[in-house]
């Protein structure tokens, strides 16, 4: 039975004292299906231009010793996912690479990924605010369908997951800028939205007596039990999956199945009426989330990054028997 085939495009930019180095490692890969050189292309760096096509599971050893060259110092290294293609070497060399490649993890594509997600820029900010006003919205008219929208349109999980990106990789200047991105994008996002209810109290759009009404559709955000967490663990495990792999289904799952938004915009609801039991009941699931979230996603990038240092070593003995003459 033929395994599914995901091929990745390399197109590399390199000085000439390393073309031939980089092109003999592509050439002897057993996941390369094409290697192409242009002798003189680059004009800045001056420099060659070395392109391949890669099966994905075979990606991340070539990147590796990509890196020891020297390439990303002195050039540039681009990993680019090919949509369409044609190729009977390509399904070759994919049969010829152990594992599957929409199992595989491209760590440089994961890593990339992370830094921009961890990124607390003017449209990080802008959706938590707007994701957290959504929550407290749907809070006072106890509208879970609202609620769903928050949870959708806040942008945390992208900085969530590169906590466990940066500890399975040891990247701390990622993690140092991950946890401030999450620090202060929920900070600001509570306080932009705590300050807009007490207008809408001023205004007497929200009152006291509204608030205390019985709320069965979110009530759960301000009391946190032991399935939060579950939940948290579970959501967070799929969606480090639909990141990492060539499958991408699951994400809109975990952003509607945790409760960190509604949390946050509840915590700026009961810091203007002073309802501090909702406040330390809402605080508490929105770290028991973020906790569970963290966790789950540094153990399933451990253990991806477990079984494919396996799979890495199983092809380099592959490869090493097929060198020997």
């Amino acid at each position: 039975m033929r395994k599914t085939a995901h091929v990745l495009h390399l197109r590399i930019v390199t000085p000439s004292d390393l073309t031939d180095d980089v092109a003999g490692l592509l050439d002897a890969d057993v996941s390369v299906s094409s290697v192409v050189v242009l002798r003189g292309a680059a004009v800045k760096p001056v420099g060659d231009v070395v392109e391949a096509d890669v099966a994905r599971e075979g990606a991340n050893e070539i990147v590796d010793r990509l890196r020891e060259l020297g390439v990303h110092r002195r050039g540039t290294v681009q990993v680019v996912p090919v949509e369409t293609w044609l190729s009977q070497a390509g399904y070759e060399a994919d049969a010829r690479t152990p594992g599957s490649s929409a199992d595989a993890v491209v760590w440089a594509e994961v890593t990339q990924r992370a830094y921009e997600d961890s990124e607390a820029n003017w449209t990080y900010m802008s959706f938590m605010v707007l994701a957290t006003l959504l929550a407290s919205i749907a809070i006072v008219v106890d509208s879970m369908i609202l609620v769903i929208g928050a949870m959708v349109l806040g942008p945390e999980f992208g900085a969530i997951a590169a906590l466990g990106v940066a500890l399975v990789r040891r990247r701390y200047q990622l993690l140092a800028l991950a946890t401030r991105t999450l620090v202060a994008g929920f900070v600001v996002a509570i306080l932009l939205t705590t300050c807009l209810v007490l207008v809408a109290r001023l205004a007497g759009w929200i009152t006291s007596d509204l608030l205390a009404e019985p709320r069965s559709d979110t009530a759960f955000i301000y009391t946190p039990d032991r399935w939060s967490f579950v939940v948290a663990v579970i959501a967070a495990s799929a969606g480090v999956l639909s990141l990492t792999s060539a499958r991408i289904g699951g994400l809109s799952g975990v952003f509607i199945s945790v409760t960190t938004i509604p949390a946050a915009g509840n915590v700026a609801l009961g810091l203007a009426f002073a309802h501090w039991d909702e406040v330390w009941g809402s605080t508490l699931q929105l770290l028991v989330n973020i906790s569970g979230m963290a966790l789950a996603g540094w153990i399933t990038l451990a253990l991806q990054q477990s079984v494919w240092a396996r799979v890495s070593h199983h092809r380099a003995r592959l490869m090493g028997r097929r060198a020997r003459p």
